[in-house]
């Protein structure tokens, strides 16, 4: 057997294993599921095991969707996701649901049947919070290139549906730039306290003519910069060296950097966003 998951009746009838060897060493996920114990199981794999669990019956959607379209930070901590009109049963590691789904809505990917990246962001563009869905729609943007156009011509087909109103909100303030969810709800911060939109991953050109840095977070107007510091930023000495060193080379550019972290975000965002209004002003923006 491969690291793949399996339905177990399948490989029982076609001699892959014996029934020992199924109760024994593999993992079951879902009834008559199973995978290698040493196999990772992360979303994307989880959705292909609900989706065998339904015999092919069903659609991959959701959360599911996303990682299967090749969506970050998503954990398999997540429960499963599937369309499946024949089928209402809700238990542990899978949520079944039913809803209205159009031909062009539906694609096969990876050998999935599975909701296209633009009706996956519409059906997550609707679940509360806001700033959940605006971040996992800037995800999703980002790993598949499906616009906020595509998105909103698809909810046109839907009028009416429960999240709509949501769903537009959450469009007008999505960005494929955003790297993580963390510098989605650092814009996002910004935005709410009544700051310009911010422009995402700017190029800035050094001396010698080539690209050196891109600011996650900023208006390139007033050369002010946003930059959330990550674990990665304080754990890893070779990364501090460079944040460091490429900070010097921004501001003798006459870029100004302001540096959150995860803590500030949490605990204060006002006091964030007052820092960079202070220096969006100094700059010459009125804010």
């Amino acid at each position: 057997m491969d690291s793949a998951p399996f339905v177990g009746s399948e490989a029982l009838a076609n001699g892959l294993v014996t029934r020992q060897q199924l109760r024994g060493h593999f993992r079951r996920i879902y009834r008559d599921v199973y995978i290698d114990p040493n196999s990772v199981l992360d979303a994307p794999t989880k959705a292909r095991a609900a989706w065998l669990y339904s015999r092919g019956r069903a659609v991959v959607s959701g959360l599911s969707a996303a990682a299967v379209h090749g969506s970050g930070w998503i954990s398999a901590d997540h429960d499963a996701e599937l369309l499946w009109a024949e089928h209402r049963r809700q238990f542990d590691g899978l949520r079944i649901g039913f809803d209205e789904l159009l031909p062009e809505e539906v694609e096969s990917v990876d050998g999935l049947v599975v909701t296209t990246a633009a009706r996956t962001a519409y059906d997550l563009g609707r679940r509360r919070p806001f700033g959940t869905a605006v971040a996992r729609l800037d995800a999703l943007c980002r790993a598949t290139g499906v616009g906020v156009h595509d998105i909103a011509r698809l909810a046109e087909n839907h009028r009416g549906a429960r999240g709509i109103v949501q769903l537009r909100a959450v469009l007008a303030v999505v960005d494929a730039g955003a790297e993580s969810p963390q510098e989605t709800r650092t814009r996002l911060a910004l935005m709410e306290a009544g700051l310009p939109r911010p422009q995402t991953q700017i190029e800035v050109v050094g001396p010698d003519g080539r690209v050196f840095a891109r600011i996650d977070i900023g208006w390139a107007r007033w050369k002010v910069a946003v930059e959330y510091d990550g674990e990665q930023h304080w754990s890893d000495d070779r990364q501090r060296a460079w944040d460091i060193e490429r900070q010097h080379l921004l501001e003798s550019l006459g870029w100004t950097v302001i540096r959150v972290s995860a803590m500030q975000l949490r605990t204060d965002p006002w006091e964030v966003a007052a820092r960079v209004r202070d220096k969006l002003r100094a700059a010459g923006a009125k804010v």
